[in-house]
């Protein structure tokens, strides 16, 4: 029976972890993009994640730290204020314009990662056939 497990110190940890999960059950899976938003709550959470895994592989007596804890805990709130800032920046921007601005950038955002795509790959063979 399939099941799905979350881990965490907190509640607010673990919240974070079901709103990513959550987020990314609801990308649309058919062409593979994401949401700006969406885009938003997964660079946090893996920055949040970065976080977590730099406290817990300190060795112990730094990673008990009341100074180490407290340097971790405002990492967290600051990724999330940033990420709640960028959201409520780009639902103002999407009802200000009718979402044109957005739709606009995302786009030219895939255009130009494709572009970097095949930039890099006939740099590779580029490379390869050297």
């Amino acid at each position: 029976m399939p099941q799905v497990i979350f881990e965490g110190d907190t509640l607010p940890e673990i919240v974070a972890q079901v709103r990513r999960w959550l987020a990314s059950v609801e990308a649309d899976v058919e062409d593979g993009s994401i949401s700006f938003s969406q885009a938003i709550s997964q660079g946090a959470g893996i920055t949040k994640d970065a976080l977590r895994i730099v406290a817990s592989v300190a060795p112990k007596p730094i990673a008990q730290n009341d100074l180490i804890r407290a340097l971790t805990d405002m990492g967290y709130k600051a990724t999330d204020a940033t990420a709640e800032r960028l959201q409520e920046g780009l639902e103002s921007v999407e009802e200000l314009t009718g979402g044109s601005v957005v739709r606009t950038v995302s786009e030219r955002g895939r255009d130009a990662v494709f572009e970097m795509n095949a930039a890099i790959a006939k740099q590779i063979l580029r490379t390869l056939s050297s």
